[in-house]
This record gives structure tokens, C-alpha cells and sequence, in this order.
């Protein structure tokens, strides 16, 4: 079955930097899209950076220039790098395994129990 498991996040001072990571089991990774979501406390869950069906990623505007996604193929671990945070960063974060729909819209469907990242100020 697929598992995915986060790990790495922490608490930070405003300007740290941490590296998430997602061990991801029983699928062949170029079988499933794999992304990075996060929500914050009291609010909806939120793409960080999605996989588009071109092989690109977005990225939200929030994060942009500071966050990267990486994958290692063969330790099947998605990773993203997270540089200069900032306290508005501060949110659980989920690893997440999808596909396309008709439309090209990413869909995920698998997720990990996720990893909280706290920054402050």
C-alpha cells in the first residue's frame, strides 16, 4: 500500500531554514505526482508546491524564491527546502501523491501524517 512518511520540521527563528523530507513506499515513483501541501492554525489546507502535468512545479506566490522541491528517485524521498522563514510559514506540513485529471488539474489522493514547522519572530 502507499505510505508516505514526513519528517524534519521543527521550530525555527525568522530567517532559519529547515529541509522536510518524504519517505515515500508502495508505488513506482513515476506512477504518482508528489507534492508538498501545508496548513496553518485555523485555516485550509494549502498547495506549497504542486507538480504540473508538464513536469514544472508551481509554487505558491508566498514561497516563491524561497522554498525548493527536490526528489531522489532512488531513495524514493521527496524533499523541500525551506530558506528564509518566516513566521507566517508556521503550518503543518503534508507530503502528497496524485495524479492528473482530464483537465490537467493535479489531484491528490495520498498523504502523509504531516510535520509541523513553527517559526518565530
Amino acid at each position: 500500500q502507499v505510505r508516505l512518511v514526513e519528517s524534519g520540521g521543527g521550530s525555527v527563528q525568522s530567517g532559519g531554514s529547515l529541509r522536510l523530507s518524504c519517505a515515500a513506499s508502495g508505488f513506482g515513483h513515476s506512477s504518482l505526482a508528489m507534492g508538498w501541501f501545508r496548513q496553518p492554525p485555523g485555516k485550509q489546507r494549502e498547495a506549497v508546491a504542486a507538480p504540473n502535468s508538464d513536469g514544472s512545479t508551481s509554487y505558491a506566490d508566498s514561497v516563491k524564491g524561497r522554498f525548493t522541491i527536490s526528489r531522489d528517485i532512488a531513495k524514493g524521498t521527496l524533499y523541500l527546502q525551506m530558506n528564509t522563514l518566516k513566521p507566517e510559514d508556521t503550518a503543518m506540513y503534508y507530503c502528497a501523491a496524485g495524479a492528473f485529471i482530464s483537465d490537467g488539474t493535479y489531484s491528490p489522493f495520498y498523504w502523509g501524517q504531516g510535520t509541523q514547522v513553527t517559526v518565530s519572530s
